[in-house]
């Protein structure tokens, strides 16, 4: 069954373009297929959870403030 696809419009840099349709003529691959590869695995790198910063700001200080039992404890 062949999946339903929605016609879109935009731009982009023309040798990022011609990058694409190059791997597409290597691969031997319709351009649009490799079009959608590339960007569902952007959406995918986006989607990933990342902690907030303001968590990260934590942890680092927690790290920071812990170092020599941190160490302690490797040991």
């Amino acid at each position: 069954m062949a999946k339903s696809r929605k016609r879109f419009s935009s731009q982009v840099d023309p040798d990022l373009l011609a990058a694409l349709r190059s791997i597409a003529k290597q691969e031997g691959r319709p351009f649009q297929d490799v079009l959608e590869d590339a960007i569902r695995a952007y959406v995918m790198v986006c989607a990933q959870e990342r902690p907030r910063a303001s968590v990260m700001r934590h942890f680092e200080a927690s790290l920071a403030k812990n170092r020599q039992l941190i160490k302690l404890l490797a040991d």
